[in-house]
């Protein structure tokens, strides 16, 4: 059985694919934006971890989503809605967590469908 990692280093691989599904985790590049600012960088990376193994945001299966303060699930919820594809949203975790770096205010936990 092959698993496809993409970009490994010792902690981590940006993007792991088993028999068509891939699994990743995107934190904001800038922990220095609000939590609009850091929830648009995740979504982008995502969608760029989503191309690299020729899939997109409408093959979504599974997210969890880590925040660090339930305060910001209404701003967080519209910018979901806003940004997945109608009819495409996948089965969701939100989770209230501390997270390794306190300046992120969220993670997300992806898990989408690939070309195979």
């Amino acid at each position: 059985m092959d698993i496809q990692r993409i970009n490994p280093c010792a902690r981590w691989s940006d993007v792991t694919v088993f028999k068509g599904i891939a699994h990743f985790v995107e934190v904001p590049e800038d922990a220095s934006q609000d939590l609009a600012g850091q929830v648009s960088q995740v979504f982008s990376q995502a969608e760029a971890s989503l191309a690299s193994v020729a899939s997109d945001k409408s093959q979504l299966l599974s997210v969890t989503i880590y925040v660090t303060d339930f305060a910001h699930l209404d701003t967080l919820n519209m910018a979901w809605e806003a940004w997945l594809p109608v009819g495409c949203a996948p089965s969701r975790a939100c989770v209230k967590v501390e997270l390794a770096n306190p300046a992120y205010l969220l993670e997300i936990a992806f898990v989408a469908a690939t070309a195979e």
